[in-house]
């Protein structure tokens, strides 16, 4: 008589057995914390659309900065939200913008402990919502943008970050913040490109938090396709061979096969966004009580560390954190 295997079942039998057995494991060292720094606030000011996420004061900043660095989050990237905006975005690269004073206060804060990612776009800073510099029709001019993130990348290394993070899917991007950086003298600043980034509609919750949804069009133009794979491959292979040293896709869950396939087509350190609308619709169901947050939110983030993505931004790392110590 012959049987079926039974090892498999026989090892899920116990929480500690499926425990030691687990094939993929989500640990505190994979997480990245997305904070948002907003200029002028005397208290820190909830998000609506992102429960649990806040605008940060200079001051609260740093608390949460110390807060990660005390459970072992290895990174943070910060997203600055101006006072004042204008056509060029002219307070992403000020020396005294709300990114580069928040890099010091963390620094002065965390030290080395945690690595400080500052997202390098326009869109946060420009009156208009898009991530560059429009022509008079208004599209945006790919060419002069560039010119604009090599200087916010290099005012944003001169102010502490560790890493730079475009973002703003301009062709040439990488290239020209690379040759930015080592011209300046910060030849060793890494660069993590958005790479595969889409012009999802998660990204509304976001952009409540960040104050930057376009006041006309949209980001289709520059952002890519949601129904195109390939094209992601062709994207993250020119982002490298123009000197990126990690590379992103964005959204995450809803573009697991992407993280799967720049996976198998490179091994450079490959980062996946859990983006806003994946964490918010997770937080408005747990509201309701239709699911279990917390988890939902480890199997999701399990889903993407299984894809192959080597570390996770998610608005939930704290959270995730402190369930993990």
């Amino acid at each position: 008589m012959s049987f079926p295997d039974q090892r498999p079942r026989r090892l899920r039998r116990s929480a500690a057995l499926r425990r030691l057995v687990a094939q993929t494991r989500v640990g505190v060292e994979d997480l990245v914390a997305p904070l948002f720094v907003k200029e002028g606030l005397a208290e820190p000011e909830p998000v609506a659309s992102m429960p649990g996420v806040v605008q940060h004061t200079l001051e609260s900043v740093r608390k949460e900065g110390r807060a990660l660095a005390d459970l072992g989050v290895p990174g943070v990237v910060l997203f600055g939200v101006p006072t004042h905006k204008d056509a060029r975005g002219t307070g992403a690269d000020a020396a005294a913008g709300i990114v580069q004073r928040a890099l010091g206060a963390l620094r002065d804060e965390v030290g080395d402990q945690v690595v400080l990612i500052a997202d390098t776009c326009l869109d946060e800073y420009t009156d208009h919502g898009h991530c560059g510099v429009l022509r008079p029709d208004g599209s945006v001019d790919n060419d002069a943008t560039l010119e604009r993130y090599g200087s916010v990348a290099v005012s944003q290394a001169q102010a502490g970050a560790d890493v730079v993070a475009p973002s703003g899917m301009m062709d040439g991007q990488v290239g020209a913040i690379r040759a930015a950086l080592d011209s300046a003298g910060y030849a060793d600043t890494p660069i993590l490109a958005y790479a595969a980034k889409y012009a999802s509609a998660l990204y509304g919750p976001f952009r409540d938090a960040a104050e930057c949804a376009p006041d006309f069009g949209d980001r289709r133009s520059y952002q890519m396709d949601p129904p195109n794979r390939r094209e992601a491959l062709s994207e993250v292979a020119l982002d490298l061979a123009e000197g990126a040293d990690l590379v992103m896709v964005k959204p995450a869950l809803a573009y697991l096969d992407v993280v799967a396939a720049v996976r198998d087509a490179t091994d450079a350190p490959l980062g996946a966004y859990h983006v806003s609308g994946e964490y918010a619709m997770v937080e408005a169901a747990a509201a309701n009580g239709w699911l279990d947050g917390d988890a939902v939110l480890d199997e999701h983030l399990t889903a993407i560390k299984r894809a192959g993505a080597d570390f996770i931004l998610t608005y939930a790392a704290r959270r995730v954190a402190e369930r993990l110590q």
